[in-house]
């Protein structure tokens, strides 16, 4: 299906946000109770992983947790990931994006992560031979995405079939336990790929006109 070009410079600042260094770091979109960003930053001390959750119990939970355990290279934030990504990351800084069991949006297909004019501007932020894993319990939507990624975004991606013991979310787990194939998608980003929002800096928490943020866009 054709991708319309997404506004980024129409993103309004999530409230009360705050910037961030334009260092590398990882990113879990839709962390939930934040059991794979716990994991992960701590079996790995050498990332820094910034985990994004949208619901406030969900992300009370994580942070509670979190606290307990004090991972110091993992961050949570209580925020919308959309706008959240366009004023806060920078260009090529993310080694690693997971998006783990998204909704499905069963009755709104264009809202499906690979569908969305927003995915782009996602690849965008992505270091070159980054990665973007995308978890689901639903063959058909990662059917799409198998198709999306061939025909839109033209991105090489490796597709597995998730092993019967892994425990990365709660959602994998009780999927695994049901009997239901769980698979997912490593999409990398090669050297030569280029995005239209390559050279699109972080707004900033900037809640400007419409106007002048293109403006802003064009002098870039």
């Amino acid at each position: 299906m054709p991708i319309r070009q997404f506004q980024a410079q129409r993103m309004h600042a999530p409230r009360d946000f705050q910037p961030i260094e334009n260092k590398p770091v990882c990113v879990e979109i839709g962390a939930g109770k934040g059991k794979h960003a716990l994991l992960f930053s701590g079996q790995n001390p050498q990332f820094n992983l910034i985990a994004v959750e949208r619901t406030r119990e969900k992300f009370l939970a994580m942070q509670k947790q979190h606290q307990i355990e004090g991972q110091q290279n993992l961050t949570t934030l209580h925020v919308d990931a959309l706008p959240w990504v366009v004023h806060a990351l920078y260009p090529h800084q993310v080694q690693q994006f997971f998006i783990l069991y998204p909704n499905p949006e069963p009755h709104n297909s264009a809202q499906r992560w690979l569908n969305m004019p927003f995915f782009e501007f996602l690849v965008s932020r992505l270091q070159v031979n980054g990665s973007i894993t995308l978890a689901s319990n639903i063959p058909e939507y990662i059917t799409e995405a198998e198709q999306q990624l061939k025909e839109v975004w033209n991105l090489p991606f490796e597709k597995q079939v998730i092993e019967q013991d892994s425990a990365r979310t709660h959602f994998e787990i009780k999927y695994l336990e049901r009997g239901e194939l769980c698979q997912q998608l490593i999409i990398t980003k090669p050297e030569y790929y280029k995005t239209r929002f390559d050279e699109f800096q972080p707004l900033q928490g900037q809640n400007l006109s419409v106007e002048k943020m293109v403006e802003n866009v064009n002098a870039e």
